[in-house]
């Protein structure tokens, strides 16, 4: 146990207005409280949602913005009531840093839901009224409660993206039982759905890729996919009605969701964990007439993303990544915008 620092500069990229390009900036990070550990950050993923907030898609941003919620690298610091960490371990942070903690979705491991809201880890303001500020940074401290344990199997860079990729895809393909005898399919191949493929298929489900065109077939059929077909084939709809028990969309541009709630079996459920700018419309009786489901999926809490972590580890299962350094993510992003990765960037935090 170290004792507590005072607060520390430390080098960070932000937008400083909306839209803006990110630049090399420095930033305060709060002294290391009773409960805080202060994390070396060593990798910080490029999420999708990262752009959707710099430039305002999703609402009015908080700037400057230094984004970044898929961060991993080493404790450095720990706070005198730190029981969970110790310097030297490695440790993650996702989509959150803190929350309410004394509400009922709280209190049963579902932060994600707290009724007074969740504290992102970027883009937010925290309990003090300060803004929160991502893992565009080389530091960060965080609350011991909010904090991963990144499991030895897993390598830090190919495991930063599973702080929000991987959680995203997990939550909701647990929630459904994905499984033997199920048959699953992704909407979408970029950072999330590459990390659903992997997920479903450690899981034992027979496992679908829906994708625009063939272009990923062979990398979805590597990464575990056992079916690929493109949707820009109007033949694909009807070929496939009454296929799935679970479909999981993770594109974030309006789907025509009446063709997509075709393609489930009765009872079954397509869950959206994709997040589009513009409104949907959907006939009822697309539900109606088979007892589908239509289903919203956020990340999911504390306690499943590190169970996320550690069946990862189990199973051998990181992202598919491309390390770039700080000076590129300007670049990285509009690569992002033009679905030039696989799968997923990642920026090695040394740069900054």
């Amino acid at each position: 146990m170290t004792t507590t620092p005072a607060a520390a500069t430390v080098p960070a990229y932000a937008a400083p207005t909306p839209g803006a390009p990110l630049e090399r900036t420095a930033i305060a990070r709060r002294p290391v409280g009773e409960h805080d550990v202060r994390i070396e950050i060593k990798y910080s993923g490029i999420c999708h949602s990262d752009i959707h907030q710099i430039r305002e898609g999703w609402g009015e941003g908080i700037f400057p913005m230094v984004p970044g919620h898929e961060i991993t690298g080493v404790v450095t610091e720990v706070g005198p009531g730190v029981t969970r960490f110790s310097v030297g371990d490695r440790a993650g942070v996702g989509c959150m840093v803190d929350s309410c903690r004394e509400c009922d979705h709280c209190r049963a491991g579902n932060e994600q839901f707290c009724v007074r809201g969740s504290i992102a880890t970027y883009n937010a303001l925290d309990k003090n009224g300060e803004p929160t500020l991502g893992g565009y940074s080389t530091h960060i401290v965080v609350d011991q409660a909010f904090t991963l344990r990144i499991p030895d199997g897993l390598p830090l860079d190919t495991a930063a993206p599973l702080l929000c990729a991987g959680i995203t895809l997990y939550s909701p393909l647990a929630a459904r039982q994905a499984g033997p005898g199920k048959k699953v399919a992704v909407v979408g191949l970029g950072g999330l759905g590459h990390m659903g493929v992997k997920i479903a298929h450690a899981m034992g489900a027979e496992v679908t890729v829906l994708s625009q065109s063939l272009r990923k077939k062979d990398d979805g059929l590597r990464l575990g996919a056992d079916h690929y077909y493109a949707t820009d084939d109007p033949e694909t709809f009807e070929k496939l009605a009454g296929t799935f028990d679970l479909i999981v969309s993770t594109v974030s541009v309006p789907l025509p969701l009446d063709d997509y709630l075709g393609m489930l079996s009765a009872n079954g459920a397509l869950v959206n964990v994709g997040a589009p700018e513009a409104p949907v419309s959907l006939n009822l009786l697309s539900l109606i007439g088979g007892g589908k489901a239509l289903i919203g999926s956020n990340i999911g809490g504390i306690r499943e993303t590190q169970e996320m972590l550690d069946f990862c580890a189990e199973h051998g299962l990181g992202a598919e990544i491309e390390v770039i350094g700080a000076d590129g993510i300007n670049a990285a992003y509009e690569r992002v915008l033009s679905s030039d990765v696989r799968y997923r960037f990642v920026i090695d935090a040394s740069t900054i």
